[in-house]
């Protein structure tokens, strides 16, 4: 029921990030901001949590997960409601801190209790559930987002996105749901470096893996807004192309454990690489909107099926006592991304066109699917 309860609560605090991500983004081009403001305000999602989300994976070593989980959801729900108070373009730098800084206190904690649930061998299979929950929230955040805001208004879609962190709200604060003591299986263990982490060979290769498939989920919820507006497609549209992603990642979830039965871990890694590029490749060159969302569809069976394994596969290598650690190391690599490949691809969209920035990433995610080869031997 732990996990079950995690898993719920995770689809509603995602929901309102997926879906306050498009929000911002239309709502910022309707401002008339370029694409350079659109991908700045995309990065501040991720600048406090790139700086404290090993911290945060720190603490959750050691202290019940209910109240970063908490405050984490406190945060999303002020952010997604500020843009409905306050409007303006200046109104959605908040937002995109606040939401942000919010999702990395509550799911750093999620993940690494997760781990913790079960037997080691039951973890690809908790992360794949959990996985499932987030596809979820990639189809129910966006899709809400975009009809919100063709039926109602880009403010009222903000304010429409800010209850749904009200249920973990008032579940974690009444203590309804029961967790692992994540601090009691590092009670007397050492503290080790950051370094120490990074040094491990499978978990360094495991991280440069994780930042490939950031990049790729960065690329495509910052772009496909404006690739869409671009080639005049509707905000519900959009949503909609990008609820196929989450589809798509949905449906690999819930065939992952047949497919473990099948592949180990590391080949499906390498297989949903090789899919991403492809995907990448073709995008930028489609215009209908069924073909489009068949490429999103495609994407997420490369996205939904590697982020598990990359999950499960972290916690398995991480040192005892330091899983939460090893969780916020993860989470700042990605961070990292978001915080600065949204301006990375804002200023090459605007420089280059949309097009180059597409084949960048494909050649990255294609040049990844070798570096994966590598066995690890540490």
């Amino acid at each position: 029921m732990a996990l079950y309860s995690l898993i719920a609560l995770s689809v509603l605090n995602h929901s309102a990030l997926t879906g306050s991500r498009v929000a911002v983004t239309l709502y910022a081009i309707d401002l008339q901001a370029s694409p350079f403001t659109v991908g700045t305000l995309m990065a501040l999602y991720g600048l406090l949590p790139m700086l404290f989300s090993v911290s945060a994976g720190r603490l959750s070593d050691r202290i019940a997960a209910r109240w970063p989980m908490l405050v984490g959801s406190i945060m999303v729900g002020a952010g997604t409601l500020l843009p409905f108070l306050v409007p303006g373009i200046a109104t959605l730098y908040a937002t995109s801190i606040l939401v942000g800084s919010g999702i990395m206190a509550f799911q750093v904690p999620v993940q690494s209790v997760t781990g913790m649930i079960g037997k080691p061998e039951d973890r690809p299979t908790n992360f794949s559930l959990l996985g499932l929950g987030y596809s979820s929230a990639m189809l129910l955040g966006p899709v809400v987002a975009g009809f919100a805001i063709d039926g109602i208004g880009h403010l009222n879609a903000f304010m429409i996105l800010s209850l749904l962190p009200l249920p973990p709200m008032i579940v974690l604060a009444l203590g309804r749901i029961v967790l692992p003591r994540a601090h009691a299986r590092a009670a007397g263990l050492a503290k080790g470096r950051v370094v120490d982490l990074l040094q491990h060979r499978e978990l360094r290769r495991l991280l440069i893996t994780n930042a490939l498939l950031a990049l790729s989920w960065d690329l495509f919820m910052f772009m496909m807004p404006i690739y869409g507006r671009r080639i005049g497609l509707s905000a519900s549209v959009i949503g909609v192309i990008i609820g196929s992603l989450a589809v798509a990642t949905f449906t690999i979830r819930s065939a992952m454990p047949f497919l473990l039965r099948r592949l180990p871990a590391e080949r499906l890694i390498r297989i949903a690489l090789v899919i991403i590029a492809a995907a990448f490749l073709l995008i930028p060159l489609v215009t209908n909107v069924a073909v489009l969302m068949g490429l999103a569809f495609l994407l997420g069976i490369g996205l939904g099926s590697a982020q598990p394994m990359v999950m499960a596969l972290m916690h398995n290598a991480a040192p005892e006592g330091r899983s939460g650690e090893a969780v916020g190391l993860r989470f700042t690599v990605i961070y990292i991304s978001q915080t600065v490949m949204p301006m990375v691809y804002g200023a090459l969209g605007t420089a280059l066109g949309i097009v180059p920035v597409f084949w960048i990433v494909a050649i990255a995610m294609a040049a990844g699917s070798r570096v994966s080869k590598e066995r690890p031997n540490s």
